[in-house]
């Protein structure tokens, strides 16, 4: 990318980036890490004046087989916390992101949500995720002694791309959509603000709109 001085790199981030939660200390960690180091690295390529594009894609809660390999201690099955999109919502998001220079995209009303709560209302923001986030993020099934998990090993088998939550998974992100299109949107707006205008100042001049 240096070389050709053109591309685009697209950092997979979440709504816990912004938004640290319990019993997530350590992933929250990760993508808190992990927007720190996309930062610095965009600084230093608009140092060098390169035409390198860096964007982060903030993701929601996703329905993937993450929660079902991950290594717990808890007595009931991990689950994400809702509300959850299906994974073909965070693969629109990402080709989007490849492809418009954008600084950050944010999936879902629950990642606004998160990030927009944190930077205005942080402390209340704490104590909503103590008191609501630990019965958000376990289910009602005991985990079997026997359970799986990826800390050292990849399970075996192809696990594929949803997990077992799509009984209550959406497919649709109506906040990814407004967000994708909203230099549309903005021209639209603008568009009927002017017919507005237009429309108010004929009529004060008693003017008709010319016939068709």
């Amino acid at each position: 990318m240096q070389d050709r001085n053109h591309g685009c790199i697209v950092q997979v981030g979440s709504a816990l980036s912004y938004r640290a939660i319990p019993l997530q200390a350590a992933y929250c960690g990760a993508k808190f890490a992990i927007r720190g180091f996309t930062s610095a690295l965009r600084t230093e390529l608009m140092h060098e004046h390169s035409r390198v594009h860096v964007t982060m894609v903030q993701m929601p809660a996703l329905n993937t087989p993450q929660f079902d390999w991950c290594r717990t201690r808890m007595p009931l099955a991990p689950q994400p916390l809702p509300p959850i999109f299906e994974p073909e919502v965070a693969a629109r998001a990402v080709y989007w992101a490849a492809h418009h220079r954008r600084r950050e995209l944010y999936v879902g009303g629950s990642t606004l949500a998160a990030i927009w709560g944190t930077r205005l209302l942080a402390p209340l923001a704490d104590r909503y995720m103590a008191r609501t986030a630990y019965r958000g993020q376990t289910s009602h099934d005991l985990i079997p002694p026997d359970r799986p998990d990826n800390l050292w090993h990849s399970p075996p088998g192809d696990h594929g791309t949803r997990g077992r939550f799509s009984g209550h998974a959406r497919e649709r992100s109506p906040a990814l959509w407004l967000s994708t299109h909203r230099n549309w949107l903005l021209g639209a707006g603008l568009a009927g603000l002017t017919l507005l205008r237009l429309a108010s100042w004929r009529s004060r001049r008693g003017m008709a709109w010319p016939a068709r």
